[in-house]
């Protein structure tokens, strides 16, 4: 029985940052490289599993090392832990494309003050054992990049007719320019937001 619970525990835990407190669409986190960077796919997902693996990281060490941070510098050193992390990622990106790594820009260094990953690291991180925190920030960073994926394939495939920088419509496609800049952002974000508003409407209907 009690592996039934711990099952049913595990799984809650990871599906709760994909869909019932999703930080794009739910809990509206994260906002500026959600509207930045998501003018491409790739873009998108570089992102998201940027912000995946410094969560996980950093999650799971302060999970570890808890118990031993005093009270009064519990957040310094939190933003000690994500910054080494991000550091980290900053280099990988740098070293693997410095195309990626420009389009970035600095909303790469910016994963060091964004919201969902400390608000985990104090909320979640330090008051529960290592493999929950890991779980939920698997659950959370999947959820972030289904966010901006979502984001980046309809501003790329309506604002240059491609997706992952592969052309799709041909030459005689016209492409919708406002949908790679800033407003396009703020347009398709809002029609994500409705259709996620809708469904969960239509979901607490079906449960009465």
């Amino acid at each position: 029985m009690s592996r039934r619970i711990d099952n049913h525990i595990t799984w809650d835990t990871f599906s709760q940052g994909l869909w019932r407190d999703n930080p794009v669409f739910v809990m509206l986190l994260g906002m500026c490289p959600v509207l930045a960077v998501t003018n491409s796919a790739t873009n998108a997902l570089a992102m998201g599993l940027a912000t995946t693996f410094v969560l996980l990281a950093s999650g799971g060490l302060i999970s570890l090392i808890a118990r031993f941070i005093p009270r009064q510098v519990r957040i310094a050193t939190y933003i000690i832990i994500i910054a080494t992390f991000v550091t980290m990622v900053d280099y990988v990106i740098q070293a693997i494309s410095l195309d990626l790594y420009n389009a970035l820009g600095a909303f790469i260094q910016l994963i060091v003050v964004n919201c969902i990953i400390l608000g985990r690291a104090e909320a979640y991180a330090s008051r529960h054992r290592p493999l929950n925190t890991l779980v939920n920030a698997l659950g959370m960073g999947l959820g972030f990049t289904f966010a901006l994926l979502c984001l980046g394939v309809v501003r790329e495939l309506l604002g240059a007719g491609s997706l992952f920088g592969y052309d799709l419509f041909g030459p005689r496609f016209q492409p919708w320019v406002v949908m790679v800049l800033p407003a396009g952002g703020f347009l398709v974000l809002g029609a994500w937001l409705l259709l996620f508003d809708w469904l969960k409407e239509r979901r607490d209907l079906t449960r009465c």
